[in-house]
């Protein structure tokens, strides 16, 4: 990555950092303590929506994340490889997360940057997400929702639906499947599906295997199967 693109990055993470810290302290009530948590990583294919995103290359990344109340924001940045020219992407989220009707709720908006896109791309565009999650005992289950009213590059209006079920093997290990399918007016679609297990090697480490597959692969490399590993540090 060049040092232009690295500094570029940069600029963005802080301006949206910014962005974010003021819409939380707005949102949330002055009597409580916000929390700040921080997460670095590295993983063999940068994967997103069920396809890679790093042309098979390791992918860095890191996250700062700050809740307070149900509210959440948070800054992701992972190093990428795109077909637009993107060296790296940006994501920013803003949610609220409540409990109610036994379930766990995730209302979020999601702006995605990818820094490096050439000239005359689309490199930034929104999604807005929900999720709805329960767990019982070991058993967990998601249903996530993702709308995109005006993608990156030619794709314009987008869904991706994804349904993840989980099994806590261990007080340290977490098995989990997913199955997504995403629809879009100019763009790619498919149906994707991954399986892996999450283990946590000391309260901040972490290593995640697992086996990622679409049924598109005539689409190219980043919808052909993978093996992905992963490792995150939390601090």
């Amino acid at each position: 990555m060049s040092s232009v693109s690295l500094l570029s990055i940069r600029r963005s993470a802080a301006a949206v950092a910014a962005a974010v810290a003021s819409t939380l302290v707005l949102a949330t009530p002055a009597a409580a303590d916000p929390s700040v948590d921080f997460q670095v990583g590295v993983t063999s294919e940068y994967v997103g929506k069920g396809i890679g995103k790093s042309n098979g290359e390791i992918a860095w990344s890191g996250q700062v994340e700050v809740s307070q109340n149900d509210f959440h924001a948070s800054v992701f940045v992972s190093t990428a490889e795109l077909s637009s020219g993107a060296d790296s992407e940006i994501v920013t989220t803003v949610g609220w997360a409540p409990e109610a009707l036994g379930f766990e709720w995730d209302f979020a908006v999601v702006n995605r940057d990818l820094p490096g896109t050439r000239a005359g791309v689309d490199a930034n565009y929104w999604e807005y997400q929900a999720d709805m999650s329960r767990s019982i005992g070991p058993v967990s289950g998601r249903l996530r929702v993702n709308y995109t009213p005006d993608g990156s590059g030619a794709t314009q209006e987008a869904w991706w639906v994804e349904a993840q079920g989980g099994y806590k093997i261990t007080g340290k290990t977490r098995a989990t499947a997913a199955l997504g399918v995403r629809t879009a007016e100019g763009g790619a679609e498919y149906t994707a599906w991954n399986v892996g297990v999450k283990h946590k090697l000391t309260d901040a480490v972490a290593a995640d295997l697992r086996w990622y597959d679409t049924d598109e692969h005539d689409l190219g490399e980043p919808y052909e199967g993978r093996l992905v590993g992963a490792l995150t540090y939390a601090f």
